[in-house]
């Protein structure tokens, strides 16, 4: 028999025992209301408080097992697991996708939604959330007081904010962000200015006028304030300096996919045919 919690900041506090599941979004109940009634006592929904609209209704699914606790992911919000685990650096950190299935451990497991709670009008950023899994059973769920109260409207989930395709900003991302997106990421180099500058050289046959360094600094730091938000800007933190916040903008942008791994391929296929400058009928991943 097993115990779980999940809690987090200004999430209500929710205990499961084995045999239970618990659905998580930005407006699970319906999900519930629409289950099979044999197990509706054992299925419990947990709406997200101030939950971005761009987060699925149904964000993820904890199962509890007589054994074992088993986390299916079913959105396309962006997110990370991570736990205490025995393995150099004490810990392990997954990308969650759609459809992806992976088991916790014992103790405490991290699920950080990137950019899943709205923070103001636009405005966006990290919500955790704590799975703690622990031996000792709970007979029920217990759901604490402060429980948001059911989206009745059913708005739909919408878009996540994206880059504009094919625009300036756009294209620096794309090559600020290559060596996550094909997988080269054992501590990648991110490119310079002037590697990025010829990079999309290369793909357009044009570059705008970002030749001048200050010019892709200016583009990353827009990459920067759309992939982090303007409270975790780290542009406004620090000293600014592109050179210490280059790898962390990379890596961001491709963890919530400002651009995608799709995106390069279209952009490779379009230099490939010639229409880098036009590209016609390619409609990239990001648009999606």
């Amino acid at each position: 028999m097993l115990r779980v919690t999940l809690r987090g900041a200004g999430v209500p506090t929710v205990v499961l025992g084995s045999g239970e599941t618990l659905l998580v979004g930005r407006d699970p109940h319906g999900a519930v209301a629409d289950s099979d009634p044999d197990a509706e006592l054992r299925r419990t929904a947990l709406t997200l408080p101030r939950a971005a609209p761009h987060v699925s209704r149904v964000v993820g699914e904890v199962v509890v097992g007589e054994e074992v606790v088993r986390l299916r992911w079913r959105g396309s919000t962006e997110a990370q697991l991570s736990s205490l685990f025995d393995a150099p650096g004490g810990a392990r950190r997954v990308a969650l996708t759609d459809g992806m299935a992976a088991l916790l451990d014992e103790g405490e497991n991290h699920v950080l939604l990137l950019r899943g709670r709205q923070t103001a009008p636009g405005q966006y950023g990290d919500l955790v959330l704590v799975v703690d899994v622990t031996v000792p059973a709970a007979e029920h769920p217990v759901v604490l007081e402060g429980v948001p109260v059911p989206d009745l409207d059913g708005a739909p989930t919408a878009p996540a904010p994206r880059l504009e395709a094919w625009s300036r900003e756009w294209y620096v991302a794309l090559a600020l962000a290559e060596p996550w997106l094909v997988g080269a990421d054992d501590y990648p180099r991110p490119p310079s200015n002037r590697e990025i500058y010829e990079r999309i050289l290369t793909w357009r046959g044009h570059a705008w006028n970002l030749e001048r360094a200050q010019r892709v600094d200016d583009a990353i730091r827009v990459v920067a304030r759309m992939a982090f938000g303007p409270a975790d800007d780290p542009f406004s933190q620090g000293t600014g300096r592109v050179q210490n916040v280059r790898f962390a903008v990379g890596r961001r942008a491709a963890e919530v996919r400002l651009v995608t791994a799709e995106d390069l391929g279209v952009v490779e296929a379009a230099r490939a045919r010639g229409a880098g400058l036009n590209p016609e009928g390619s409609t990239p991943g990001a648009l999606s």
